[in-house]
């Protein structure tokens, strides 16, 4: 007489399926189907990305940029479906700026638009696209240059992206080390 072990779930699903299979490879399905069932049930659930606003406050390095996209009322805009590419400032990066101007800028809600908005780009552009541009239009209608140089991608002659690809549900972030200025028309 030929032995047969099936673990707990394949019995658990064999007895709700009516009855036990009757030759080997209906059992091996049972026992697979039932493991693989009990596996993804037991498995944690990756996490769902938040949107990009989500995204940079999790990061705890984007305060200043939070209270920016706050005071320009953009954060609606940027948890919207998107997607967006994000060119994303840190605190240090924000720091940079000198005192006065900061709170000059964060004060003026015009200029502070233009400038968020300049740090944006239409639709979901990965490092891997990025290091094939030469340009890239903003959403306040500049453009921004792009480089290559020694490796890194710099950003109109002098602000360096130094982490990309964080992914966000509308899109992504790349991290740069200083904040973006439109130019002067």
């Amino acid at each position: 007489m030929m032995h047969r072990t099936i673990g707990t779930f394949a019995l658990v699903a064999l007895a709700a399926c009516g009855g036990a299979p009757k030759d080997d490879a209906a059992i091996a399905q049972a026992a697979a189907d039932s493991a693989a069932a009990a596996q993804a049930a037991m498995a944690p659930e990756a996490p769902a990305l938040q949107d990009i606003v989500g995204t940079a406050a999790a990061a705890g390095t984007f305060n200043t940029l939070a209270a920016a996209l706050t005071a320009a009322d953009l954060v609606a805009t940027l948890q919207g479906p998107g997607p967006f590419t994000v060119l994303a400032p840190t605190d240090e990066a924000f720091a940079k700026i000198p005192e006065a101007d900061l709170k000059a800028l964060l004060a003026n809600k015009e200029e502070l638009t233009k400038v968020l908005t300049y740090h944006v780009i239409a639709g979901n552009v990965p490092a891997s696209q990025v290091t094939t541009l030469t340009e890239a239009t903003t959403v306040e209608g500049r453009k921004i240059t792009i480089a290559v140089v020694d490796g890194k991608v710099v950003l109109n002659g002098n602000v360096n992206v130094t982490a990309t690809d964080v992914q966000a549900s509308n899109g992504v972030i790349h991290v740069i080390d200083a904040v973006l200025m439109p130019p002067k028309m």
